[in-house]
Order: C-alpha cells, then structure tokens, then sequence
C-alpha cells in the first residue's frame, strides 16, 4: 500500500463505518443492519485507523514524512484550493492519541448503550466525530482545518443532543453550537488575515513567509498585523478548547452520552484548539502579545475552572471541570512557547481523562444511572475493577510523581516560571495553586464514591433518567468486559506512559520542525538543561512544591469525606457568600443569558422595531408611497381633460421660460 493510499485509509475508514452504518441500521435507507453488526462495522472500521496509524507513526520515526496534494477542490485565480494531508511528527503523534482513544470509547459503548433504541444511531455519529477529527489534524491547509473544525461542532451538536427527547439535552447541544459560533468567527478572521497576506492557504507556504508577516502592521493602528491574527485564530480555539470566557457550553454538554463526555473531553473536540495553536507555532512565535494573552487565558482556567469542581456533585460535572482546568495548563504551555510540553499533557491527558470518565459511567451503570455523588460511598467492594482503575486516573491526574500526568503538569508549571512573556509570574503561580485545586476535587470524587458509608442505599432512588434505562434495584455490580477493559488499558497508560514518552516527546527532538520555538522564548531550552531523566525526575518530584500542595488536597479531603464528614458544612456555612458564587459558576451563564443574549434579543428588537418596521417599511417603503399617491392626487387635478387648461399652462410655461433667458442674459 503506497503512504497516500494509508494516510487515505486513516481518515475514510471511520467515515466508511459512520456512512454504512448510519444509512443502513437507523432506518434511513432501511434498517438492515442490527445492533451487533453496526458496533462491528463501526469499531472495524475506527481499528483500522488506529493500526494505519501506529504504522504511520513508525514510518515518521524513520524519516518519513508527507505533505502533498490528494484533490485539487477548485482554483481561485491562483490560488488553489485543496484537500491535503501533512505527515509529520505532530500529526503522526495525534492521529494515533485520536484513534486510540476513540477504539476503546467505540468498545465500551456496547456495553454502556446496550439498552438504547439509539444505538445504531450513536455509532454512526462518534464514528464521524473521529473521522472530523482526523481530516482536522491531517490537513495541511487551512481550508480543510476549517472544514474538520467545523465538521467536529457539528457532530458534537447531534451527540450532545443526542437523547432529544430531553429539554436539558437540546438547550445544550444549541449552547454548545452558539458559543462556538463566537470562537469560530475569531477564527475564520485569523484565516482571512492570513490569507489576504500571504496569498495561500498552504500551511508551508505561510510558514516561509514569516519574515514578511513579522514586519507587517494592522492598518490603523499601532499592532501588528501578525498579532491581531494570532489573537484571532486563538479566539476560535477559545471556543473549542473552552477557554475562559467561552467555556459555559463544556459542563452542560454532560447532558450527551457518557462514551460521547469522554470521546469529546479527552482526545478530540476539546484538544483541536490546542493542536491547531501548536501547528501555528511559526506564526505565533512572531508575537509576544499573543503569546502573553494565551497565557494568561489559560492561567485563568487552569485555576478557576478547578475550583468549580469543587462545589459539584454530579459526577460527570466534577471530571467535566476537572478538563477546563486542564485545558488551561495545555493553554499556558502554549503561551510559555512550550509547545511540545502542550501536546505531552494532551496526550497523557487523553490517557487519564478518557478512563475517569468511562469510570464515572461506569458508576453510573451500577448506580442505576444516579449520577449524584452524594448518593454513592462504599462502591470499592461492589466495583474492584472499576476502583483500582479510577484510582489510578485520579492519581494521574492530581500530578502524583511516576504517574503519566506528573511528568506533563510538572514541565508546564516549569515552563510558566521560565517564560519570558508578560504575566508568566500570574500563571505560574495559577497553574502551581491549581494543583491543590485539583487534589482536593479529584480525592473528594474519589472518597464520596469509593469509601466511607454506602449511602446508595438510604438515597432517593433517581432512577432511569437516561432514555432507553429501565429502572433496576439491588446492590450495584461491576460492569461488563466490554466496559472494564477499555478502562484497564487506559489506567495502565495513565500510570506508565508519562515516563515512557518524556524522554522522546520533550528531549530528544521528535516534533523537528513541527514546532518553531525562537530563541527570545527560551523556557524549553532552560528546561532541557536540567533535565536528568524521568527516574530522577520522578524522585524529585516529592521534594518540589507541588507535590506539597498535592498532599495538601489529599489530606483535607481524607479529613472531611471520610474523618468528619461535618467540616465540609461547617466550611460551606462559614464561607456560604463564596458557595454562592461558586454555585452560580461565577455567574458565566447569567450573564451570557441575562445580559448577553438579552442585549442582543433587546438590539434586534430594536432594529425591528425602528430599522425595519420604522425607517424600511415605514419611511422608505410606505413614505416613498404616500409621495407618489401626493404627485397622483395633484397630477390628477392638472390633467383637466379641456384644451384650453392645456393651452394656458403652455402659455404660462414659455413666460416662464423667457423670463428666466432675460434674467441670465441680462
């Protein structure tokens, strides 16, 4: 097989899978495809993927790397408008992250929707969803990043809203599509600058005009021109990244499917901003500015989104905060210039955070689908699979040394006190707090839903609030293979992948020329320096602050969910002002509904109302009638019908006309 016809292989066969099975097992074309069929043809078809794509990853490791034309779409003037594939270290890393994790997504969920009469339906769209995402990281234009960009939106509206029937599902898959439709704007302006200035779409032919971008400003005013189109191009991956402030669609999309949570949350929609700034590396190196205003975005998340998880108590919502927080520290990776630290904690974090949440869903299977955590306790016994393994993605994810997401979080708190750009000092000490943040909501999930009193039984039963989920009883039970294995293999990366993919990812130049750092961005450089090996980096990390401040989260939730569970009250009591706001989520959705979108309904009412109504239909179209019904009323008393009206306007018209020769002549 040549490497066109593989790297073809990679992004059709999950679209081939989606197509047949979507035509032929929903009723669409026909219902002849049953339910195992369909997981079957599905899960082929996202396995091919993963295996082209290991193949495709050794073949870069050896050298080998593409960037060429597949389908010239059309031509404007010179410009040609294509579908193409770059193969490089960064896209063979992402392609294989990206189809992994949706294989073991696509293979619990035949265990999680096995009661659903969607199901058929459900595999047709995630295995879309990976396909968007695979034309997304494999474009070598902008173009067709926008097409995958777009195309991943789209899907992630029909997943979102996947069980219709619920209100709460519709208003989030419309709030999902609106708030990205603001990113999206930022971003498709951040293509049309580029473009208007560079004359392509081709990411290499942009690349080597860096030198002209660079010295370019943005006419009227003082910036320049690069900046306003990094900031721009950032702004769209605000919104598919969920950064602060266009983060509110992130927590409601938990009203989709949990294989969809975790397929989003983990390796796809959520990580595109992030990939898409690190592919723009050459570009966004040129501004400082930038570069500080990604970081300080970032930092924002990374420490405030945590916090919220503090307060939830829906289990999905806890990790669903836990991903805005780590979002933002992939986000002041990318401000520090340290890109490759960026795409590490992607994919360790792919690893860790796919396993929370096909742990989380696999609670919510034994807890009948109750998905409150208070309703939980004790579930270790009943769930040894289930407890081990959402241990060890707790652990990852909290930064604990020789775990997978230690070796990620630590380098990118290093690269925020080594970066020289404005408002590193802010986010080092953001993404350093965070840590605490997150041990102390990730072991209160833990400790409320495995140890302590086994509460479920003393709860209100909140039975079957998923469509398709008749209503159970008894004891909860652990899941079935089909859910427990995905789950154990993704613990045993998020325990070892860290120490495994360091070295290479961050030391010994895999990315090349994937990722453009300048020399006036030195974090990286200074990192490297001290860089001893993962053993003894491992080892430090016991002794740095972090691992402190770990410690520090682990033991308050150890003292007040399982010691005294009464401190937690006595504390919410104390400070019940800040539980407030922390309840409202600082008030994000409020204002976006209240002010916002009010605002914005009050304006076009407004522009109806006195634009259209008033000045279109009113002056222009009704005042333009009534002038011509004023000229026909007195037109219609000039045309008389007698000669001799006739011939006295005649004779009054040739005074008039001579009077006005004398005048001018004389």
């Amino acid at each position: 097989m040549s490497s066109t016809s593989l790297y073809l292989v990679i992004a059709l066969a999950p679209l081939v899978g989606a197509l047949v099975v979507g035509f032929f097992g929903t009723g669409f074309l026909g219902s002849w495809i049953g339910r195992r069929a369909a997981h079957s043809i599905a899960i082929l078809g996202v396995f091919i993927s993963f295996v082209c794509s290991v193949i495709v990853l050794l073949q870069v490791l050896g050298g080998h790397t593409f960037d060429g034309t597949i389908y010239a779409w059309d031509f404007i003037g010179a410009v040609k408008l294509e579908i193409g594939f770059l193969i490089d270290p960064l896209t063979a890393l992402m392609i294989v992250v990206v189809s992994f994790v949706s294989l073991m997504v696509h293979i619990y969920t035949i265990g999680y929707m096995a009661d659903d009469p969607g199901y058929q339906r459900f595999f047709s769209y995630i295995s879309l969803f990976t396909f968007s995402m695979l034309m997304l990281v494999m474009s070598n234009n902008m173009l067709q990043l926008f097409f995958g960009w777009e195309a991943v939106g789209l899907v992630s509206y029909l997943l979102i809203g996947f069980w219709y029937e619920r209100p709460t599902a519709i208003f989030a898959n419309l709030k999902a599509f609106m708030v990205n439709r603001v990113g999206d704007f930022g971003f498709i302006l951040g293509i049309g600058l580029l473009f208007a200035y560079t004359g392509t779409m081709h990411y290499g032919e942009i690349f080597h005009q860096t030198e002209k971008l660079a010295g370019i400003g943005f006419p009227g005013t003082d910036w320049k021109m690069v900046t306003v189109a990094c900031i721009s191009l950032f702004v769209g991956a605000m919104g598919k990244s969920a950064q602060v402030p266009l983060h509110t669609w992130l927590p409601d999309s938990m009203e989709g499917p949990t294989p969809i949570s975790a397929l989003i949350h983990a390796a796809t929609m959520v990580t595109a901003g992030i990939f898409m700034v690190a592919r723009f590396s050459p570009v966004f190196e040129l501004s400082s500015s930038a570069l500080s205003f990604v970081m300080i975005i970032g930092a924002i998340g990374a420490l405030f989104m945590g916090i919220l998880g503090i307060v939830q108590n829906d289990i999905k919502r806890v990790v669903a905060y836990s991903t805005l927080s780590q979002l933002g520290y992939m986000t002041v990776a990318l401000g520090a210039s340290a890109y490759s630290v960026a795409i590490f904690h992607l994919t360790t974090h792919a690893f860790f955070k796919a396993l929370l949440f096909l742990g989380a869903g696999s609670v919510i299977m034994a807890m009948h689908h109750d998905q409150d955590i208070r309703n939980m306790g004790g579930l270790r016994k009943y769930m040894p699979i289930t407890w081990i393994t959402f241990l060890a993605g707790t652990l990852a994810l909290v930064g604990t040394p020789f775990f997978s997401g230690f070796y990620s979080k630590e380098h990118i708190i290093e690269a925020a006190g080594a970066a020289n750009v404005w408002g590193a000092g802010f986010a080092y000490y953001a993404t350093l707090f965070g840590v605490f943040v997150t041990s102390l909501y990730s072991f209160r999930l833990y400790f409320l839903v495995f140890h302590g009193e086994e509460r479920f039984s003393k709860a209100a039963a909140h039975h079957g609030d998923e469509p398709g989920h008749a209503e159970h009883h008894g004891k909860p039970h652990e899941t079935p293979w089909v859910v427990t294995v995905p789950m154990i293999l993704l613990a045993i990366l998020s325990v070892v992948a860290g120490g495994l993919f360091i070295d290479p990812l961050l030391f010994d130049n895999f990315f090349t020329n994937s990722i453009v750092v300048l020399p006036v961005h030195p974090a990286m450089a200074e990192i490297a320096e001290h860089w001893h090996g993962w053993v003894e980096f491992g080892l430090s990390g016991f002794t740095a602050p972090a691992f402190w401040l770990l410690l520090a989260g682990f033991l308050i939730s150890w003292y007040g969910y399982l010691i005294n569970p009464r401190f937690p009250e006595a504390v919410k009591r104390k400070f019940n002002w800040l539980y407030i706001i922390l309840e409202n989520k600082y008030y994000a959705d409020w204002f976006n509904e209240e002010v916002l979108a009010r605002g914005a309904r009050a304006i076009g009412r407004g522009l109806w109302q006195g634009g259209d109504r008033g000045v279109i239909d009113g002056f222009v179209v009704a005042g333009s009638a009534r002038v011509v019904n004023w000229f026909s009323i007195v037109g219609r008393y000039l045309q008389s019908g007698y000669i001799y009206h006739y011939a006295f306007a005649m004779i009054l018209g040739i005074m008039t006309f001579l009077t006005f020769f004398v005048l001018t002549v004389y």
